[in-house]
């Protein structure tokens, strides 16, 4: 199943997607400009071989729900999203409204 879902935060819209699939949950909370997502994100991935693409994304890992992912602290974010002073350790909320 796949559930889509508007949320706001502090006046500001974003998208929450959640896909469930066998034995996990894939989580992506995201606006025009970034995204944090659940601990199936490879930072690394976009940090190294997707690089020329300039991606702001952040990643908490052990959350099962997109309550979670936004209060989670972020395990692991792209160069990008340091740029925004998107940092590790950082929650899911405040690295959104970094975002916008």
């Amino acid at each position: 199943m796949v559930i889509i879902e508007p949320i706001m935060i502090k006046g500001h819209f974003f998208t929450a997607v959640v896909v469930q699939l066998p034995k996990t949950t894939l989580l992506t909370i995201s606006n025009d400009t970034g995204y944090i997502m659940c601990g199936a994100l490879d930072v690394g991935l976009l940090n190294d071989r997707l690089a020329d693409r300039k991606i702001i994304a952040g990643r908490a890992v052990g959350v099962k729900t997109i309550d979670e992912l936004l209060t989670a602290p972020l395990e692991s974010v792209t160069y990008e999203a340091h740029q925004l002073g998107i940092t590790e350790g950082m929650s899911g909320v405040e690295a959104l409204l970094k975002m916008v």
